[in-house]
């Protein structure tokens, strides 16, 4: 069975793939580098005992490894610091693309208080250890360089200090247990916090109303989570600290059991052995304590690859090909899109019964103009969602012009629409296949009352810092100059005034249809239903058309229609007035 480490290190081995050639300079370089610093020590070493017949050999041997180690080390850490940017980088852009390539439906149930933290915290935690992996490599080949010249030095001493070493390492692998189960379960509380600095952010207006609530986010959640975090965080550390002083303490003795056993069970050995394993070891006491130094910094950085690598896995995508630069395709023409039985079931909650929508069976043709109608949660998003290949049917089928809409074409496919969702998101740019086009969205914003508030520049919106109806304007502005031949609004009239929504419905509209396109409107304004062609009712996950008779109920009655959109707007203003 794969254990819960195994994700983030396959994760690990497969972005070094791509640099394995500069990670195997590095640790060459690291070896060299490690070896002449033992090779220095033993240089040392004997140069306590050497006559002045020796001193230019020894001085030559000296400069020389001082070079080596220079080399070593720099060249090193070098590669290593290469190849850690290298895949901080590589990781940004793969998580970002997991996003863009991630299946809607995973991407919402995934939420951005935990989203978030993986784009941030864990990709900072490994980027700092990324910093300092360089002389985390460098002091690991030191300290088995200086393994080597200790065994060199006397095999039996090597060995008493060797199961001495072992364990206090298996000290340190049961304290960087505990510690790594701490810094697991710091990181969940993490996910919590940032789910409640959204709620402080996005719930200000609220909670500067309520008092109790205020103080219930303030103690209960926030300061809880925060000192969660904090003691977990101390005693996952504090047992590394603890784990290194001790073995601090274990060094000193093995200095001090290696100079008691000498003379007891080696009593021939020359004393250039006894120096040089004092000499090698309390030489070892500083690459040793960068070692254990960095261990809370591995810990993280483990943690936090692992969450990647888990995320990495749930986005994983039936549409590979999403971010590939392929030709444009033709999305002009269309003469419909159906939905032929299709059903989808999610789960609405945790621990809560699962919706299932469908099965549906539904045929929109080029212009038309279709309401769709029903009570809130009655699946009227879910089935836009459907119907824009955003989801993917758990049963049934999609179709454009009669032809099933498949993996391969789903993309293309998307292309078809603009949408302007209730929980839309506004881009500040204007894309057009020739490039922006100002004075075309121009007209537009002064048609829909925004010049005097936005203009375009450079392709750009000036401003989307707008009330939210103003935004909604922006943003079909935006819709409208995309051109594409399909359009689908999701409540657009709810956060508009009364003049604004009657012009949306009986101009707009209509407008849009003269110019060849077929509008999808999510609606709960009944006053306007005789503005659509086709009313569809969605009541339980369940589909109904709406008789004629039910869907052409008259208006109430209305202003005569002005011929300028400012014209009606200074009508409303006055008859409020």
């Amino acid at each position: 069975m794969m254990t819960s480490s195994n994700p983030g290190i396959i994760h690990v081995g497969g972005l070094l793939r791509p640099y394995w050639k500069l990670v195997l300079t590095g640790i060459l370089l690291g070896l060299v580098g490690g070896a002449s610093v033992a090779s220095l020590l033993a240089v040392v070493n004997r140069g306590l005992y050497a006559g002045s017949g020796d001193v230019s050999s020894l001085v030559a041997s000296f400069a020389g490894l001082c070079i080596l180690i220079v080399l070593g080390s720099v060249g090193s850490d070098i590669s290593a610091n290469v190849v850690g940017q290298r895949i901080i980088a590589s990781l940004r852009k793969s998580l970002a693309a997991k996003i863009l390539m991630a299946p809607i439906d995973q991407l919402e149930s995934y939420r951005a208080h935990r989203l978030i933290p993986v784009l941030t915290k864990d990709v900072d935690a490994i980027s700092d250890f990324a910093f300092f992996f360089p002389a985390f490599l460098v002091s690991g080949v030191v300290v088995a360089g200086c393994l080597v010249y200790l065994a060199v030095l006397s095999w039996p001493l090597f060995l008493v200090t060797a199961a001495l070493i072992a364990l206090g390492s298996f000290a340190h692998f049961r304290a960087r247990q505990r510690g790594m189960s701490g810094f697991n379960l710091a990181r969940q509380y993490e996910d919590d916090l940032q789910k409640h600095y959204r709620t402080i952010a996005e719930g200000a207006k609220e909670l500067r109303l309520h008092r109790p609530r205020r103080q219930h986010v303030h103690v209960d959640l926030i300061q809880r989570t925060v000192d969660r975090i904090s003691d977990v965080q101390i005693s996952a550390i504090n047992l590394l600290v603890t784990a290194r002083a001790l073995g601090t303490v274990l060094l000193f003795l093995v200095i001090g059991t290696a100079l008691v056993l000498r003379p007891l069970l080696w009593p021939d050995s020359p004393p250039s052995v006894s120096s040089g394993f004092v000499l090698v070891l309390l030489f070892m006491r500083g690459p040793i304590d960068q070692l254990i130094g960095m261990l809370p910094s591995l810990g993280r950085a483990q943690v936090a690859m692992r969450r990647i690598a888990e995320l990495s896995d749930r986005f994983a995508t039936a549409e590979p090909d999403l971010l590939d630069d392929l030709a444009n395709h033709d999305a002009e023409r269309i003469e419909s899109i159906e939905l032929r039985g299709v059903s989808y079931a999610f789960q609405a909650a945790a621990d809560g019964p699962s919706f299932m929508l469908g099965p549906i069976d539904l045929r929109i043709r080029r212009g038309e103009i279709l309401f769709i109608v029903g009570d809130n949660g009655s699946g009227k998003t879910t089935m836009i969602k459907l119907l824009l290949g955003l989801y993917v049917p758990d049963r049934g089928m999609l179709l454009r012009d009669g032809i099933p809409v498949t993996g391969e074409t789903r993309d293309d496919y998307r292309q078809l629409f603009t949408t302007v969702f209730s929980d839309y998101y506004l881009f500040d740019t204007l894309l057009q296949p020739d490039g922006p086009a100002p004075e075309f969205a121009q007209r537009y914003l002064d048609r829909l009352e925004l010049a005097h508030k936005v203009s375009v520049t450079n392709g750009a919106f000036s401003t989307t810092d707008l009330s939210t109806g103003q935004r909604k304007r922006l943003a079909l502005v935006n819709a409208w100059i995309e051109g594409r031949p399909v359009l689908v609004f999701d409540e657009w009239a709810a956060d508009q005034d009364p003049a604004f929504r009657h012009i949306f419905y009986t101009e707009l509209l209509a407008d849009l249809r003269r110019l060849g396109k077929t509008i999808i409107v999510i609606s709960h304004d009944d006053r306007y239903f005789h503005c659509a062609d086709r009313i569809v009712r969605l009541s339980n996950g369940q589909l109904a058309e709406l008789e004629a008779a039910q869907q052409r109920e008259p208006a109430r009655p209305k202003p005569s229609p002005k011929t300028s959109l400012q014209d009606e707007g200074a009508a409303h203003a006055t008859s409020r007035a």
